[in-house]
């Protein structure tokens, strides 16, 4: 139900060694296809690239691309000049649109993972919210969100500490964002942080603990995933509140 991707060295060194794999399988026909052709083809790579990856992925890919048509297809062949006009004008349209291509295609694959994962993500917060209103203890609410987070997020682990503010990690704020220190981590770029994520829990408008979350290392949850967390630990957070007022009032 959840697509995550990749961000790295790795991610990027794939996204520029496509068009290159693909220009070398191009290059026997160098005398046969026309350049117009193989910048079409070059485009495909490209958009295949953002379509599994994400934006700056796409954008290396345009980039490789424009730079092997050169390299390969362009005379003089096996250098980083072009003679021809025409083939300027290829080399520079092969890089706009590639350009262009990546960022709609990586629009279109957000759009569709939005469009398939909200029904799963209302299940969720509904499911959660009745156990939480049932349960009788803290500890028990705390267990299943516990459970619920690992399993949206893909975490390594998670536990939960009550009252403690201990550290200065990263911090998963009510948006969905993430603060390192004073600046925003750029989970789009950089994914996850590779230290434990801390979600602060409230309940009756006061601290109650904190869930600390272990990330995979280039894990890239989505914005929205980030929030339905927040809502998660929201909810245990109005459901440990309301046992406290509970077990005071006994």
């Amino acid at each position: 139900m959840r697509r995550y991707t990749t961000t790295g060295p790795l991610s990027l060194i794939g996204a520029a060694l496509a068009p290159l794999v693909l220009s070398a399988v191009l290059l026997p026909l160098r005398g046969h296809l026309a350049n117009t052709n193989v910048a079409l083809l070059l485009v495909v790579a490209i958009v295949a690239v953002a379509a599994f990856g994400h934006r700056l992925a796409g954008a290396v890919a345009a980039l490789s691309a424009a730079v092997w048509f050169d390299f390969f297809f362009t005379r003089p062949y096996e250098q980083f000049a072009i003679s021809r006009s025409s083939d300027i004008v290829t080399a520079a349209l092969l890089l706009a649109v590639g350009l262009a291509a990546s960022q709609l295609a990586a629009k279109a694959r957000k759009f569709e993972v939005v469009a398939i994962t909200d029904a799963g993500y209302l299940t969720r917060i509904h499911e959660t919210a009745a156990r939480a209103r049932s349960a009788n203890s803290a500890p028990a609410v705390v267990d299943y969100v516990r459970a619920q987070l690992m399993d949206l997020l893909q975490l390594r682990g998670c536990r939960f500490e009550f009252g403690s503010l201990l550290g200065h990690p990263p911090r998963l704020e009510e948006d969905g964002s993430i603060a390192v220190g004073r600046k925003v981590w750029d989970t789009d770029v950089l994914g996850m942080p590779a230290e434990e994520v801390e979600l602060r829990v409230y309940g009756n408008g006061r601290y109650v603990g904190r869930f600390m979350l272990d990330p995979v290392p280039g894990s890239m949850p989505s914005r929205q995933t980030l929030v339905v967390a927040v809502t998660l630990a929201d909810q245990a957070g109005a459901a440990i509140g309301s046992l406290s007022r509970t077990t005071a009032a006994a």
